[in-house]
């Protein structure tokens, strides 16, 4: 079970809505009582339109040509998941509950009400401000970005550690990047059966990978300079022992 931590700094509800519609590769499509699981088969419009890719025999291009009114009526769900390998990997879910139009050889849904479930619990998302949110400028190369810190700069990750309150890393066993968008950098901190997570915002929004890479430097020149709360807490235990 988490414990996990509101950040001090970061995207609302409607930016991580469409961060998630953004990145997920799946999804799952509840319609007419059925259930359908479709893998890398939809993109976003603009002003928020799900446009799937459904097989030419799957249930639910049947269930959207076949429908009464021609719209029927469904729910699509998200997930997402952490780049990196860790301790309950989905970091939020994503439920949109509109209805399907055929178009051509494709099926667009416009969602009629939205809500995301994330650490801190489920809140319905407006839908102007989804129509008009745009993904986080950093969402795209997120998991590239966190799988190369995680396997090539563990020291990195350990010396970040140093910004983190020494309560929050008691009996730590594992930290690994778990998150990244323009706002800050998210730690999980896995100690036993649970696990925390720690928000590091940076000093300013990144909008790209230039300004990333500064605001990462930054927090690492800070950390340079903290005290390490793991070396004390070694130094502690050695000394009890």
């Amino acid at each position: 079970m988490g414990d996990s931590r509101a950040s001090t700094a970061g995207p609302g509800a409607a930016e991580r809505a469409r961060s998630v519609l953004a990145v997920a590769w799946s999804c799952a499509v509840t319609v007419d009582g059925g259930r359908e699981e479709l893998v890398g088969a939809h993109t976003v419009t603009g002003d928020g339109r799900v446009i799937l890719h459904a097989p030419e025999d799957s249930a639910l291009r049947a269930a959207v040509i076949c429908a009464p009114r021609g719209e029927p009526c469904a729910v699509l769900e998200f997930a997402d998941v952490a780049p990196v390998a860790q301790r309950n990997r989905i970091r939020a879910r994503l439920w949109l509950a509109g209805s399907f139009a055929a178009e051509a050889d494709r099926l667009a849904f416009r969602a009629t009400r939205a809500v995301l479930r994330g650490p801190s619990g489920a809140e319905a998302v407006d839908l102007d401000a989804f129509t008009a949110a745009a993904p986080d400028p950093l969402a795209a190369a997120e998991a590239r970005l966190l799988t190369h810190l995680a396997d090539a700069h563990p020291d990195a990750v350990e010396r970040l550690t140093r910004l983190v309150e020494p309560a929050s890393l008691h009996a730590a066993t594992r930290v690994v990047p778990l998150a990244l968008d323009r706002y800050g950098l998210t730690l999980r901190i896995e100690r036993g059966r649970r696990h925390g997570d720690v928000r590091l915002p940076f000093h300013r929004p990144a909008d790209d990978l230039g300004q990333l890479t500064e605001r990462v430097h930054a927090l690492l020149t800070r950390a340079a300079t903290a005290a390490c709360p793991r070396a004390l807490q070694r130094q502690r235990a050695d000394g009890d022992g």
